[in-house]
Parts: structure tokens; sequence; C-alpha cells
């Protein structure tokens, strides 16, 4: 178990928020194998407060182990985002100071805050204070080599009253290349008295276990390896918690997966997104390299569910 505020999650094993992956769809399927705490695709405070239609589907169907991440740079808009992300069913709330995307940064939001830690700590502050719900923080190691600024950031968090801190164990300039890490994370670790999350490249149990080993942390943090694997996270915690390991069949989870993602969306152009998710499922099934060929060519949505019938059919 891990405390975070006044809320217990029942593990330490946490599913990263992912822009265009961690839908409801999604989430629902990591729900199959474990009550891990689960975060929505990273929410544009601006759209929020502006109730844009499609960030407000976004955060549909919350259940009570899901976590709303927004981003932003104005202090007032981010406490008005909080307060409505609460409204739609957020039972904890995370800040995004660490996505390294270009678009994002431009906007002076997720990693770019690194560079400004006063109005980081601002940010921080006005949200803690206009939920009730706990607040966690989302970051990286710093800006750039020169720059490793995940220690003092993190202090003014705890300060801020945030209730946990995942760390992404590489700076914004090394975005996501070369090898999370994550004995860099622990100095995070010793500084405060909150729960430290480790993220980055725990792509296997083995991972994790050495991810935690190396960092000291409290849990781990699973984004990218759990694309197409979605039962990654009960194998960690089956590593680290002696969790018990859920029977799955990965052609009736990729069916399930594809139904609902034809229930969630729009029909028009749900083939285009059902693409992605039979494109991530393809590794290890037989003939691989022919099938993501013929994934990549559909445009429709017929297309799309007589490649899930040959999957099913076992292709």
């Amino acid at each position: 178990m891990l405390n975070v505020g006044n809320v217990t999650l029942k593990t330490n094993v946490l599913l990263a928020p992912m822009a265009g992956v961690t839908d409801y769809p999604f989430r629902t399927i990591i729900r199959k194998f474990g009550d891990f705490l689960v975060f929505s695709e990273m929410i544009a405070s601006q759209a929020m407060i502006r109730h844009v239609i499609r960030t407000k589907k976004m955060v549909d169907r919350l259940d009570d182990m899901t976590a709303i991440q927004i981003a932003g740079s104005d202090p007032d808009v981010m406490a008005e985002a909080a307060k409505i992300s609460v409204d739609c069913g957020a039972r904890l709330l995370d800040i995004n100071m660490g996505c390294p995307v270009k678009k994002i940064v431009n906007n002076y939001a997720g990693s770019a805050l690194m560079k400004d830690e006063r109005l980081a700590g601002r940010i921080m502050e006005s949200v803690a204070r206009a939920v009730d719900v706990p607040v966690s923080l989302k970051t990286r190691l710093g800006w750039d080599n020169d720059h490793r600024n995940a220690v003092s950031m993190a202090k003014i968090a705890e300060n801020s009253g945030i209730k946990m801190i995942t760390i992404h164990g590489r700076t914004r300039f090394q975005m996501f290349n070369g090898k999370a890490a994550w004995d860099q994370v622990k100095a995070v670790k010793d500084s405060v008295l909150v729960p430290v999350i480790v993220n980055g490249d725990i792509n296997s149990p083995d991972d994790a276990n050495k991810a935690i080993c190396e960092s000291g942390c409290d849990g781990v943090m699973i984004g990218r390896g759990s694309v197409g694997s979605p039962w990654l996270l009960n194998s960690v915690d089956h590593i680290l918690n002696s969790a018990a390991l859920v029977d799955f069949d990965k052609k009736a989870l990729l069916n399930e997966h594809i139904q609902l993602m034809l229930e969630f969306y729009d029909q028009e152009n749900v083939y285009k997104l059902c693409r992605k998710v039979l494109l991530s499922y393809c590794k290890g099934f037989g003939g691989a390299s022919a099938l993501r060929d013929k994934i990549n060519r559909i445009d429709n949505l017929e297309d799309t569910m007589d490649v899930l019938q040959e999957i099913s059919s076992g292709i």
C-alpha cells in the first residue's frame, strides 16, 4: 500500500499519464489486471476552463482510482482547472512539469517550468490550495545536464502542499533518448518526506525491481512499456508485492480494447484510433511484420474490423 495524502493506494505500481494513450478504453483494460492508480491523458488547463468538448471527453467516466493530470503556466487558471477536474470526479490531481514536447514547452508549461522555480512553486501552491484532494507533481531531473534541479523542485513541491512526486529519470534535453538514470532519482527521495515515484524505461518486472533498488523510491510509474502490454503492471506488481498474476488471452484482450474504442469514440474517425491500438498489440502475433503493413493501410472502419477478425481467427 501507498499513502498519498488522505488517499491509500492498494499498490505502489502506477500507470503514467500518456497523451493519446491513457484514455477511458485503455484505463479500463488496465483495470482488468489490478486496482492501480491510473492517470488521464495530460489536460491543458486553458482548454479545461473553456470547457472544450474534446477535453471534457478526456475526463469522462472516471473511477475512484483515476487521477487527472493538468498542465499550464498560469497559477489562477491551473487552480480553476483543478476545481473542474475534481468536479469531474478526480480523486487525485497531478501537475505536469515534465512534458518535453516543444508545443508544451513553448507555452512555458511542462518541463519548461523547471527553469522557473518561483513560478513552479506558485502554480503548485495555487492548485494545492484550490482543492481538497491530494495533488502530486510529475517532473524530470532538470532542464539539461547543467541544470539538474529536481531536488530543489521537490523541496518546493513539498513545501507547497504536494503529496507525491514522480521523477522521470531524464532531463528535458534528453527527451526520450538514452537511458533513464534511476540512481539519480535517489537524491530526490532522500530530500523529502512525501512519497517519491521513479519513472522512465520501466519495461519489465526486472526493470521495476532495479529502478526501486537504485532510486530507493516508494513505487514505480509505468508508461510506454504498458502500450500494447497492459498486463505489465500486474507482472511488476507480482514481482514487487507478490500480487496474484491475472490470466488473460491476448487476442480476447485486443478484441475488448477495440470494442471499448468503438463504444467510446465517434464512429466516423474511430478507425484512426483503433489502428494505433492494433499496431501496439502486434508484437508476438504470427506474421507480425505483414500484419503491421496491413494495419498501416487501414483507412476505414470496415478494414479495421476485417483485420481484427483475422487476428481473432488466428493469423
